[in-house]
């Protein structure tokens, strides 16, 4: 790695560590987005090197492409203290330790795979479910998968591993509840999917991609697909 990316990752964890101590949002938001622009600059600078490395070990003078990528599925699981996120991609075991990246606050994890078989691939929670010990979540490599494992700050049982979802499933039980057992069967699913349309149209982009999840797995049951919320 350059100087100029040693420098970058000094940055990034200096941010990280003032993120840890401040209590204030505001501050917590303008951190983060330093955070998260530095750590594209990184990226990108991880690129270039592969990119001159790759060219130098070769005859042939054409340029490398690198198409992006951006991951959604992923497996995990949990202990009291720890959850794991298991990401599979083919090969990424061969790519170098400073190819796989992924940096954390306690709230959010932005993963980057740089130059697989020609493609970035990225994965980014801007919203988990709990916070998490930023010191010691790790990520590593084995084959065909990336193992992220996310340090809870406080051993307990995670429902969801993101807020969106947990704010999903919230919202259902509190929908159902208000309904009462005895409120037609049929307003009662209207009332459901109205609440649902209103998250998915005013919901950002992990919201959307949570609720087509869902939706897609229970359309055969029950006949409801997102042209149902255009």
């Amino acid at each position: 790695m350059s100087t100029k990316a040693d420098e970058l990752k000094l940055d990034i964890e200096e941010f990280n560590n003032l993120l840890r101590q401040t209590s204030r949002q505001k501050c917590k938001d303008v951190l983060g987005l330093e955070i998260r622009r530095l750590q594209t600059e990184l990226a990108k600078l991880v690129e270039e090197n592969k990119t001159v490395a790759t060219k130098s070990a070769n005859v042939e003078t054409n340029t490398q492409r690198y198409y992006e990528v951006k991951l959604n599925n992923y497996g995990w699981d949990q202990t009291n203290t720890t959850v794991k996120l298991y990401i599979t991609l083919k090969d990424v075991h061969q790519l170098s330790k400073e190819s796989v990246i992924c940096d954390f606050t306690e709230n959010t994890l932005n993963l980057r795979v740089v130059g697989l078989n020609n493609k970035n691939y990225n994965l980014t929670i801007n919203n988990l479910c709990e916070e998490i010990d930023v010191n010691n979540s790790t990520v590593k490599t084995k084959t065909d998968m990336v193992v992220i494992s996310l340090a809870k700050k406080v051993a307990k049982n995670w429902s969801h591993v993101t807020g969106v979802e947990k704010r999903i499933t919230e919202s259902k039980a509190s929908s159902m509840a208000d309904l009462g057992d005895d409120n037609d069967p049929g307003a009662s699913m209207n009332n459901l999917m109205s609440l649902m349309k209103k998250m998915y149209q005013e919901g950002d982009d992990e919201m959307k991609r949570t609720i087509a999840k869902a939706l897609t797995e229970s359309q055969e049951k029950r006949g409801v697909g997102l042209s149902d919320f255009s």
